[in-house]
């Protein structure tokens, strides 16, 4: 993944998650695998593990613990009313600055 879009990544990263979980609770993993099937490859588990720590520090989702067959119970993070709120504005802010892009880009192809 180049630069540009990594630092872009940065700025979008905790939005893109928190739409992972709108859509259904699951874990770090399954977190992740869903980021995958959504084009998003090159995101490394441990970046991804990162941002569920702080959307769980900022209370944007709720956590719970479920035994695992496979060792320590997994942490299921769930989308809550004010993780809602926060993904609400995050869409309205990525809305207003796409719009102004492809503006600014059709504008530049235009002249």
């Amino acid at each position: 993944m180049g630069t540009q879009m990594t630092e872009m990544l940065k700025g979008t990263l905790e939005g893109i998650v928190l739409s992972i979980v709108a859509r259904r609770a699951g874990y770090g993993y399954e977190i992740t695998a869903s980021l995958r099937e959504q084009g998003f490859v090159d995101i490394a588990e441990g970046t991804v593990y990162a941002v569920l720590v702080r959307i769980e520090q900022r209370g944007l989702v709720d956590v719970t613990r479920v035994a695992s067959d496979k060792g320590p119970p997994r942490k299921v993070y769930a989308m809550n009313a004010l993780g809602r709120e926060e993904l609400d504005r995050f869409w309205t802010t990525w809305t207003f600055l796409s719009d102004r892009l492809i503006r600014l880009h059709e504008e530049e192809r235009s002249s």
